[in-house]
Formats: structure tokens, C-alpha cells, sequence
């Protein structure tokens, strides 16, 4: 059974906790029955899965693998597939329930969702990577479908993962289902723009929040990015391409520094071609938490959760953190970084450009209609700078920080949602 959690110290706090306690920090703005506040901390339903896998060398070796609905009250549920060896039930509770709120802040009618294997997919060959992709889809099957629950790409997996599941569920039902998933290959139904869209979103948040400060030259604002994957290579690549400086990159391996500038394009194909930033010319070889100190304008944590806590958020020389990655401040970590008066663009607004895109690709494959790069780029900057006016007028009418706001404005639309259908039976 699911128990509210009460907040913690840094060093027992996990993603879901961390989830709970903002939660439980913004419903205090909301004048909310206690039954439905609890309601909404629930998860829907937990699934988990423990299935076999044929290695290349013939072994069988057993994997587990969860999916968790947060609440349908919106839409079909909609979140991304980790294969991590840091999955737990936990961590999937946590990102399924940023998930409702992200996609009810942005205004989609989606639920959260969140799935995982506990699996380095770095160690399989890519036919043991495909051989346990679907036989995870395989066994979502009593849950997944374009109308109930539509998985995408996540930490781990990519456009040929989700090809592979879609794949699977279409010969399953015996026809091509290709709203099943997002986040696929354009070959079989994916979406102008998708690969792009949540590193984008995260540059179209933290312009408006410099908008917002007045701070309108590019050529004058550093940026520092924890994470290299999808999310923190193509917001560097955004911020480069629109006249910003980015200063210092990194991936799991550590990170590169260059105060007067790195040449993103060029770090792109050198991690294409070494497989890590670490040792790129003309830069500086730095640690994860060494970048999370990198004198900058904006710090831009595009990796894993928990990354800014109290034991760190002080040394932060970042005017602005900007959060392409889930979860990745605790509580304590935020109010550190309140106090010293740090501007916090919270995840749930900051990196929802990937689900506003992914439900783009979901409405195109329902119609069998596309739209060119340029209509799903304008309709990306339009709800997300939509949204961010939204956040930043509850934010000063309650006089509360970034994240509380952009919850707040989130959990109302859920509750008003809930409030409307009623209780069944």
C-alpha cells in the first residue's frame, strides 16, 4: 500500500519521496477536500513484471521490469520506458506522478504514466536489446493501447526501442498500431520534432525566465549542462545555435569545461565518436558535481534526480537552474536555492516539450496527418510559452517559488477534472 511520506533529510530521500513532499507543499495552496488530496497522491495502479531473456551466448537470465499509472482523470496515461540499473518501483512511482502534473500543466489531455527494466543497456547486444524489448511489450499488454496508456522513450532507450515495441503489440493485435507508442522513427509514424523537443523546451523556458529579468543578450549568459544525452546535448545545441555560451557539458563518465565557450556541434560528433565528452580538445576535464559548481548564468541539470540536495545547493554559482531532467532537486535543495534567491524553473514546465511533442505525434498518428517540422516547432513555443506566463502569474499571485506555482496551477486542473467526473461507483 502507498503511504503518504513525510519529508525528509537528503540522505534518505529518495524520487518519490522527493515527489510526495512538493506535492504536499503545494496542495496547502488549494482549498481541496483531505479525501481528494489524498486521492491524488495514490497511484492508480502498479505493474510489475518479471520476465525471461535469450542471451547471444543461448543462457536465459531473468530481468524485472515495472509500469505505474498516477491518474487517468485527464486522458490515457503518457510517460516514458527507462532501462536503467537504477530503476525501482519507487523512482517509477515518483516520474509517473510528475508526469499527471506535467502534462496538466501544459494543458494536454494526458495522464502520468512511467515504465522501466532494471537492465544497463549498454551491456546488451543489440539483438539482446531487442529479444527483451519485446518481451517487456509483450507483457504490458493488458495495459498499453493509443486510448488507455502510450509509453515513449526515456533515460536508456530511443526511437528503434520504441519501433520494436510498437512492432510487437501491432502483430499481437494482428494490425499496424503505430499510436501505441511515440517517440518512434519517422518511418513508421514518428513526428517532425520529437528528438528535439524536450532539450528545445527547456531553452524556450529559460529564455522567458531571462525575458522575464531582462536579461535579453545571449552573447552575455553562460550556461553549464549536467547530462548529455537526448534532453542535455540538444538544449546545449539550442543555446548555441541561438548566440548563448555554453561553458561546460558532461555526461556519466564526467564533463568538460571551457570558460570561453565549448564548440557544441563539434562536442556532439566527438561523444558520437568516443562514446564521452571527457577529453575533448581545447577544454578543461571536470566531475559531475565539479559542473554543478561551474560559475555560470544557468545551470541546466539535464540528467539524473536528486542531483541538487543540501549538500551541494549551496555551492551552485548559477543565477538560474533550469531542470531538463525529473526530479533533479530535492525539497531541501530548493529551499537553499530560494533562499539565496536563485531562480528555479521547475521540470514539470521546464522539460514538458517532449510530451507536448509526443502528444503531437499521437493526435498525427490517430488522423494519419502530419505536420511539417516548422507547425510542430510553432506549436511547441506557443504552449510552452503559454505555460511559463501561467506558472510565473500564480508564482507572484501567491508570492510562492517556480516549482510550488507550476504544481499548484497543475494539481488544480487534476482535482477540477476529478471533481467533475465524481467517484465511481
Amino acid at each position: 500500500m502507498v503511504v503518504a511520506i513525510p519529508e525528509r533529510t537528503h540522505e534518505h530521500l529518495n524520487a518519490y519521496e522527493t515527489a510526495i513532499s512538493q506535492y504536499n507543499r503545494a496542495v496547502r495552496y488549494l482549498d481541496y477536500d483531505e479525501g481528494l488530496v489524498d486521492y491524488m497522491r495514490y497511484p492508480r495502479r502498479e505493474f510489475t513484471v518479471n520476465f525471461p531473456v535469450r542471451r547471444d551466448t543461448g543462457e536465459i537470465e531473468m530481468f524485472t521490469g515495472y509500469r505505474v499509472h498516477h491518474n487517468t482523470a485527464l486522458g490515457p496515461s503518457k510517460g516514458g520506458l527507462r532501462y536503467s540499473t537504477a530503476v525501482t518501483l519507487d523512482e517509477v512511482r515518483a516520474l509517473a506522478m510528475w508526469m499527471t502534473w506535467k502534462s496538466a500543466l501544459v494543458n494536454i489531455p494526458y495522464g502520468g504514466a512511467k515504465g522501466g527494466v532494471v537492465v544497463d543497456p549498454r551491456t546488451l547486444s543489440t539483438g539482446e536489446l531487442e529479444r527483451l524489448t519485446r518481451r517487456y511489450a509483450s507483457e504490458l499488454l493488458p495495459l498499453v493501447n493509443p486510448m488507455s496508456d502510450i509509453p515513449a522513450p526515456d533515460m536508456g532507450t530511443n526511437s528503434q526501442v520504441m519501433a520494436w515495441f510498437m512492432d510487437t503489440y501491432s502483430m499481437t493485435v494482428g494490425y499496424s498500431v503505430p499510436a501505441v507508442v511515440t517517440g518512434k522513427p519517422m518511418s513508421v509514424g514518428g513526428s517532425e520534432g520529437r528528438t528535439e523537443a524536450t532539450g528545445r523546451g527547456v531553452i524556450i523556458t529559460m529564455e522567458a525566465s531571462l525575458h522575464t529579468h531582462g536579461e535579453d543578450d545571449p552573447s552575455r549568459i553562460d550556461i553549464a549542462v549536467q547530462g548529455f544525452g537526448n534532453v542535455g546535448s540538444n538544449a546545449a545545441l539550442y543555446a548555441h545555435e541561438l548566440g548563448y555560451r555554453v561553458v561546460a557539458v558532461s555526461d556519466i563518465d564526467g564533463g568538460i569545461y571551457n570558460p570561453g565557450g565549448l564548440d557544441i556541434p563539434a562536442v556532439i560528433a566527438f561523444a558520437a565518436e568516443r562514446g564521452s565528452v571527457l577529453d575533448f580538445p581545447r577544454a578543461e576535464n571536470i566531475t559531475n558535481e565539479e559542473l554543478l559548481a561551474t560559475p555560470c548564468d544557468v545551470l541546466i541539470p539535464a540528467a539524473m534526480e536528486g542531483q541538487l540536495h543540501r549538500d551541494n545547493a549551496d555551492d551552485v554559482k548559477a543565477r538560474y537552474v533550469v531542470e531538463g531532467a525529473n526530479g533533479p532537486t530535492t525539497p531541501d535543495g530548493d529551499d537553499i536555492l530560494n533562499d539565496r534567491g536563485i531562480h528555479v524553473v521547475p521540470d514539470i514546465l521546464a522539460n514538458a516539450g517532449g510530451v507536448i511533442v509526443s502528444y503531437f505525434e499521437w493526435v498525427q498518428d490517430m488522423q494519419a496527418f502530419f505536420w511539417d517540422k516548422d507547425e510542430v516547432l510553432n506549436r511547441l513555443q506557443r504552449i510552452m510559452a503559454k505555460a511559463y506566463k501561467q506558472v510565473q502569474a500564480n508564482a507572484e499571485l501567491h508570492q510562492i517559488d517556480m516549482r510550488t506555482a507550476a504544481q499548484v496551477t497543475a494539481i488544480k486542473r487534476v482535482g477540477e477534472a476529478i471533481q467533475t467526473r465524481g467517484f465511481y461507483p
